[in-house]
C-alpha cells in the first residue's frame, strides 16, 4: 500500500517485503518515499519456533524461544543490521537513507499467525504456539544518535509509526495486547547500538497489565471512579502544593513537568531509582484514542524528559526502558495509556542491581526516594 496517509496529512506509509518474507513499512514526513525498496540479501525462509507456557503457580505466561539465542550481538558499527544500505553493503533496510522503519524481527521471541491455535492443558501444564509478532521501530538512520536526539517532527513521526502500528497489529486475531518499547544501553542488556525500540503484539495480557486492571477494578468498586483518574488528579494536585508551599515538598512535589495536556510525575511508590510516569490529562486506552493536542504536545514533553535523564549524571547517555502500557483487549474502559520510564542507574558510577528480594520475590526496594529523584529530575531542566 505504498503512499497510504496517517492522521498527520505529511506522514506518507511505504510497505515492502525483505527477502524472507517479512514486511518492512517505512514512514516519511513529506511526499518523498524512500526510492529503493528491493531486499537482494540472499536469506533463508523463516524457521523460527516459539511456545508459551502457563506457570500454574502464578497464571503468568511464559515465551520460550530458544531460536534467539543465535540472534546478532553487539556488532561493529560498519555491520550493524539497522543502518540503511549503502556502499554496497546490504542491510535489513535496502534503502540508502530513511526516516522511520519498522520491519518484522528476524529473531522474533513470538511468531506466526495469532488466533490460529489455543494453548491446549495437559494437566498441570498448559502450553501453546508462541503466536503473535515482534517489530523492530528504527527511530533514524543516524546509528550514532539517540531518540533524545530527534527534532519533534521526527518524534511525532515515530509516535504515528507507534500508533499506526498499534491499530493494525490490535486488530489481528488473538492479538490480546500491543506494546511499544525502547531498551538504551548496553547496561540494559541491547544488542544493537543503532538507535531503535521494538513493539510486541502479544498473545496473552502481559502480568504487569493483569495486576493494574485487577486494582483498577477494585478501586472502581470502593469508589465509584477510575484508579487512574484519581491518581494523576492527586499527583497534579500535589504539584501545586509544593509548589504554593516548600516545606510540603515531603508529601508531594513528584510532578517532573507538566503541559496542557499531560503531566510527568515519579510515582508515590517508585520501583526503580529514577522512574518517570507519563500520562495525558484526557483518559484514553491506547495510542490510536490520542487526539491531535495530545499528539502535537507529546514530542516536546517526552524529549526533554529523555534529555533530563540524560543530564542526570553529568552527561553521556543513560540507560532507560521506555514503555507503553496500553490496555489489552476488552479491557479499555478502566486502563489508562501511559509510558513508563525509568533508569537502572542510581548514581553516575553504580547500577541498580535486583537483589534477591528484588529478583526472587518481585518485592522492590529502592535507594532512592521518589520525592528526592522529582526534584532531580526538576533541577536539571534545561
Amino acid at each position: 500500500m505504498p503512499g497510504t496517509s496517517l492522521t498527520q496529512p505529511t506522514t506518507v506509509r511505504t510497505v515492502t517485503t525483505l527477502a524472507d518474507g517479512r514486511q518492512l513499512i517505512y514512514y516519511d514526513s513529506g511526499a518523498t518515499a524512500p526510492r529503493r525498496t528491493v531486499d537482494e540479501r540472499p536469506l533463508d525462509p523463516r524457521a523460527p519456533g516459539s511456545e508459551v507456557r502457563l506457570d500454574p503457580a502464578t497464571g503468568d505466561w511464559v515465551t520460550i524461544a530458544a531460536h534467539r539465542q543465535s540472534r546478532i550481538y553487539q556488532p561493529p558499527a560498519e555491520e550493524c543490521p539497522l543502518c540503511p544500505s549503502r556502499g554496497g553493503r546490504l542491510s535489513e533496510i535496502p534503502a540508502e537513507d530513511y526516516q522511520v522503519a519498522v520491519f518484522e524481527n528476524r529473531f522474533p521471541s513470538l511468531a506466526g499467525p495469532p488466533g490460529t491455535s489455543a494453548p491446549a492443558a495437559e494437566g498441570l501444564w498448559t502450553s501453546g504456539p508462541g503466536a503473535g509478532r515482534c517489530e523492530v521501530v528504527c527511530f533514524t538512520a543516524d546509528h550514532e544518535a539517540s531518540f533524545a536526539d530527534l527534532t519533534p517532527e521526527r518524534a511525532r513521526l515515530v509516535l504515528d509509526a507507534w500508533t499506526d502500528r498499534t491499530a493494525e497489529l490490535s486488530a489481528l486475531p488473538g492479538v490480546r495486547q500491543v506494546y511499544c518499547f525502547e531498551n538504551r544501553g548496553a547496561e540494559i542488556g541491547v544488542t544493537l547500538a543503532h538507535p531503535h525500540g521494538q513493539i510486541y503484539a502479544l498473545p496473552f495480557t502481559t502480568p504487569r497489565t493483569a495486576r493494574m486492571a485487577a486494582r483498577a477494578a477494585e478501586h472502581r468498586a470502593a469508589t465509584g471512579r477510575n484508579l487512574f483518574d484519581d491518581l494523576l488528579a492527586a499527583e497534579r494536585s500535589a504539584g501545586l502544593s509544593a509548589e504554593r508551599s516548600p516545606e510540603l515538598s515531603a508529601e508531594g512535589g513528584r510532578v517532573v513537568l507538566a503541559g496542557d495536556h499531560w503531566t510527568a510525575f515519579v510515582p508515590f511508590a517508585a520501583r526503580w531509582p529514577y522512574e518517570v510516569h507519563l500520562y495525558p490529562h484526557r483518559r484514553v486506552p491506547d495510542l490510536t484514542a490520542l487526539d491531535e493536542r495530545q499528539r502535537s504536545e507529546f514530542p516536546v514533553l517526552y524529549l526533554e524528559l529523555l534529555r533530563r535523564f540524560d543530564r542526570l549524571f553529568g552527561g553521556g547517555r543513560t540507560p532507560y526502558i521506555s514503555a507503553w502500557h496500553q490496555a489489552p483487549a476488552g479491557q479499555r474502559d478502566e486502563l489508562a495509556l501511559h509510558l513508563e520510564l525509568f533508569t537502572i542507574r542510581r548514581t553516575a558510577d553504580k547500577l541498580k542491581y535486583l537483589a534477591g528480594v528484588e529478583s526472587g520475590m518481585d518485592a522492590f526496594v529502592n535507594d532512592v526516594t521518589p520525592e528526592d529523584a522529582a526534584r532531580r529530575l526538576r533541577e536539571v531542566a534545561a
